[in-house]
């Protein structure tokens, strides 16, 4: 596995002279938790590229590097598990995948967010992973519900 950025993306702070104090740092960051979100930021990345080549904003070259790029990185996710954020100096699940394309693909990364907001994003992740969740718990209560009908029968 690659290791973390060296100067992570900070979504504010430039404009300050001295970077901000360790707790509020700590207070700010959510990349301890919202890193369950990586699969469905990774797969709303890659749909969000897809619509970007269909306006012509992506060409059709830039749009398969950067769904290569997002593939590639979910399989790293994927195969690492919590263990691939380990250390990592993002913030957030967002600046994290930015991250990690930015060392893959470079100023493509940030074209990928033309027109993109980060509600826009934390609203997708969130509602993906969601319907994930449910549908995992709905497998769960089946194979209860068959293993109880199992045993009545």
């Amino acid at each position: 596995m690659k290791q973390p950025l060296k100067t992570p993306y900070k979504l504010w702070g430039g404009r300050f002279r001295k970077p901000p104090a360790a707790i509020l740092e700590a207070f700010s960051q959510s990349l301890s938790f919202d890193y369950r979100l990586a699969q469905a930021d990774i797969e709303g990345t890659k749909a969000y590229a897809r619509a970007l080549e269909r306006v012509r904003i992506l060409t059709r070259r830039e749009a398969a590097q950067a769904i290569r790029a997002l593939d590639a990185l979910a399989t790293e996710i994927a195969q690492a598990g919590p263990a691939a954020f380990a250390g990592a100096p993002e913030e957030d699940i967002h600046t994290f995948v930015l991250g990690k394309l930015r060392e893959s693909i470079g100023g493509l990364a940030d074209k990928l967010h033309t027109g993109r907001s980060r509600n826009e994003q934390v609203a997708l992740d969130f509602r993906m992973w969601l319907k994930g969740a449910v549908r995992s718990a709905q497998g769960n209560l089946r194979g209860l519900l068959a293993t109880l009908l199992a045993d009545v029968g």
